[in-house]
């Protein structure tokens, strides 16, 4: 069974892995509990597109990745134990601190930030 006292710290390190793309971004909200990120205003869109989000629920922290969503060939190389983690399209889910998996995390993430301005989303 999960331990929710531990979800703050889980937070913050999925947070870390998002935050780093604030000034491409738009912080859309950055409270204890949900951290949430939009592309600039999209004129193919014409409006703000969301991007990702971390967010404590009551049994694990998710992270949403929406690039995974709109291309879903981002995901075509991600590993079976990070797979294991997604629930939906877009929507990873975890218990605990899998510094190996946060690894895979971070780097579809910076994959995702890439596509998401080759597709001048940015």
């Amino acid at each position: 069974m999960p331990d929710p006292s531990d979800f703050p710290i889980l937070f913050e390190r999925l947070k870390n892995l998002l935050q780093v793309y604030e000034s491409r971004l738009v912080v859309t909200d950055n409270t204890a509990e949900n951290y949430s990120l939009n592309t600039p205003f999209s004129k193919k869109f014409n409006k703000e597109v969301f991007f990702g989000a971390v967010k404590i629920n009551k049994n694990y922290v998710s992270y949403h990745l929406m690039p995974v969503y709109i291309f879903p060939d981002l995901l075509d190389e991600i590993s079976d134990g990070l797979k294991k983690h997604m629930q939906g399209k877009s929507c990873f889910n975890f218990k605990q601190v899998e510094e190996g998996l946060f690894d895979a995390l971070d780097q579809l993430t910076r994959t995702s930030v890439a596509r998401v301005k080759s597709e001048n989303l940015l």
